[in-house]
């Protein structure tokens, strides 16, 4: 392990609240070390629960204006798209105080750990960790797992922000991501993928970095049914990959049977080398779940974790914070609130929606200028396939927190193209008259969808729409 690990001095987290800060800050404060922080949401009295809990958990909380950094021997811990003119930083440059990306400091904890497993991917990555900390939390096996959302099996009152678990030191699971390219930074012992499709990187940039990072691991777990993890597969010599499916039956694992309802999904799951098979009954509902399902057992199983032994814990797993989460159902409109904000992710949510009756009404948005302009033809493309006749998109501007951006592609650029591929889609000012919109469309049997990525005031804005029905 690192030096700045073993000195045992005070990290400081500027922007603490974050969905990969958080969960890393508590692994941190639960292994001993001193942990602060700072968070301009705290600064504009947002989010009062969440600073609450880690002011509970010992960490010790400041403005994000740089008041916080004092001493010589703190060390500034970043995110990949902090900019210099954030106080914290400058003031970290002032004491010539060393600083770290918070990808660096989780890759050092985790290529530390005796047994680790690395979980990878465009769509599924949280929900396949918590299924894979789960199965093994229940094996006996006291993983610490590092989350990029809350674990609702991991949720106590004292530990209602979940997106952590510290475990014995021995397994060590964590969520990578190739967002910035920071997932080059691990050597997992078991390296996950369950998919690889366009996202914030070209396909030329992300093979590359998957085909990197599977090579590093003693094993690969892939899925036979994404065409870019199927060939990713080829590459490998023999014994080096294990595999999945629900199409290919030559897969280590494979899924049939599918029974969908409109909370959950049971299957059956074959073992091809064992002959072992068992029927699973999943709480969490999709096809796609089905996959992530067998990722994780697969994942276990490399483990050494028997097969009965995940079907039993998987039957108990009770999903992720934002992910196909149901708020509630007032007058005969149900809320759901779900972390889509990918083509893929969107078209799984949609897949797995219209499976059953109901017209949806779905608001989306996006999260980040640079994203939108990236994906904008894929959202077009998914929206228009994953709507149906009657159901209605609305769109906000893109979530921002300042910093400089290009902001020449907008929601109504995706709202025109929508619409002239045959479909309602309305881009209005702010969230506030989307509220509105849908308020104003909802009737009995329909289901309103919140889809979006990094602002954790959508879960709020989701309950104050089904208090307001």
């Amino acid at each position: 392990m690192s030096s700045t690990l073993i000195q045992r001095k005070p990290y400081f987290f500027c922007g603490i609240g974050g969905s990969g800060m958080l969960p890393l800050a508590l692994i941190l404060r639960g292994q001993g070390y001193a942990v602060e922080g700072s968070d301009r949401s705290l600064d504009q009295g947002r989010l009062a629960p969440k600073f609450e809990f880690l002011r509970s958990r010992g960490i010790a909380l400041h403005p994000q204006d740089g008041s916080g950094l004092t001493r010589r021997e703190q060390i500034l811990v970043t995110s990949a798209a902090v900019e210099e003119s954030v106080p914290d930083v400058q003031a970290a440059r002032r004491l010539d105080l060393p600083m770290i990306r918070r990808a660096e400091l989780l890759a050092e904890l985790f290529n530390a750990a005796p047994h680790s497993i690395a979980v990878g991917g465009t769509s599924g990555k949280s929900t396949t960790t918590g299924m894979i900390g789960w199965i093994l939390q229940q094996a006996g096996r006291a993983p610490t797992i590092m989350n990029g959302a809350v674990m609702k099996n991991f949720v106590t009152p004292e530990m209602p922000f979940a997106s952590a678990a510290v475990g014995d030191g021995e397994v060590f699971v964590s969520e990578v991501d190739e967002s910035d390219g920071s997932i080059a930074l691990y050597r997992p012992h078991i390296a996950v993928v369950n998919n690889i499709s366009l996202d914030h990187k070209t396909m030329d940039e992300l093979r590359a970095l998957f085909r990197d990072f599977v090579a590093k691991a003693k094993v690969a777990v892939l899925n036979l049914d994404n065409e870019e993890t199927k060939a990713l597969a080829a590459t490998l010599p023999a014994g080096a990959a294990t595999t999945f499916s629900l199409t290919n039956m030559r897969a280590q694992l494979f899924g049939g049977r599918l029974k969908p309802s409109p909370a959950g999904i049971s299957f059956e799951v074959s073992e091809r080398d064992t002959g072992a098979g068992a029927i699973v009954h999943l709480n969490v509902p999709g096809r796609h779940n089905v996959s992530n399902a067998l990722a994780a057992m697969c994942a276990v199983r490399a483990c050494g974790v028997p097969l009965d032994v995940a079907v039993d814990a998987l039957s108990t797993f009770t999903g992720i914070k934002r992910r196909f989460e149901i708020v509630g159902t007032a007058n005969g409109i149900t809320v759901i609130d779900d972390f889509a904000h990918n083509p893929d992710k969107i078209a799984a949510t949609f897949a797995t929606l219209h499976a059953f009756p109901g017209r949806l009404l779905v608001m989306f948005q996006p999260h980040g200028y640079g994203p939108l302009r990236l994906m904008k033809d894929a959202f077009i493309d998914c929206f228009a396939q994953g709507l149906h006749d009657g159901d209605v998109l609305v769109m906000p501007e893109p979530v921002y927190y300042g910093g400089t951006t290009d902001r020449s592609v907008t929601s109504d650029d995706v709202a025109r193209g929508v619409n002239e591929k045959g479909h309602e889609a309305i881009a209005l000012h702010d969230r506030a008259a989307c509220g509105e919109k849908l308020i104003t469309l909802a009737r009995p049997g329909d289901r309103i969808v919140i889809m979006g990525a990094r602002d954790d005031t959508l879960s709020e804005f989701a309950a104050g729409l089904l208090k307001r029905l």
